[in-house]
């Protein structure tokens, strides 16, 4: 098989178990507002059939829930959107780790500068990856002391510290991942355009 068949049968795996996913969570939610409704028996045999495979799935989102001072009856409504949003995040990694491959092959075979203009390019998009993916993760308060945030900061820490010393914030406000994601667009228009 050629690889944009097996490229095209790896994202149409991860569709379907992005949507398998996304169908069990609306079925846990489906439930729990129906139990809450009164539409069905909260001891009713389906309410205790979702509640036993649901369960382990429910609960580190119910404890986050009331770390954060919110209802935990609201944890299969969060768990239908973080399914959403995981799963989206998981289908574009896939599509982009296929991408890379199939930019590999192709720069294997055009030559050594069409290989280093695309490992170039890939540099960059990775620090701007790296940038958007701590400020998203910063107004959900994930501690930058866990594993990957440490990984994170540590590849975009060289250029937001001296950004955020020059640059004032604008009350709770820090500009400096801006100015630090346009820096490097800019960085990686000059350079792809003066070396390539």
């Amino acid at each position: 098989m050629t690889f944009l068949v097996v490229a095209a049968n790896i994202e149409l795996g991860a569709r379907l178990l992005v949507a398998g996913a996304f169908v069990l969570c609306a079925i846990v939610a489906g439930t729990h507002w129906a139990v809450r409704g009164g539409k069905i028996a909260p001891f009713g045999a389906w309410a205790r059939f979702v509640r036993g495979w649901s369960d382990p799935m429910l609960k580190p989102v119910e404890r986050r829930i009331v770390r954060a001072g919110a209802n935990p009856q609201d944890a299969p409504v969060w768990l239908l959107g973080i399914s959403v949003v995981a799963g989206l995040a998981f289908i574009a990694l896939v599509r982009w780790t296929i991408g890379f491959i199939a930019n590999m092959i192709v720069a294997s075979d055009a030559g050594t500068n069409f290989l280093l203009r695309t490992l170039v390019n890939y540099g960059f998009a990775l620090l701007m990856a790296a940038i958007l993916f701590r400020v998203v993760a910063s107004w959900f308060g994930i501690s930058p002391y866990t594993r990957f945030m440490r990984l994170i900061h540590g590849l975009t820490d060289w250029l937001i510290e001296p950004l955020q010393r020059v640059i004032p914030t604008f009350g709770p406000i820090d500009v400096s991942p801006i100015a630090a994601y346009l820096i490097l667009s800019v960085a990686r228009t000059l350079v792809m355009g003066a070396f390539f």
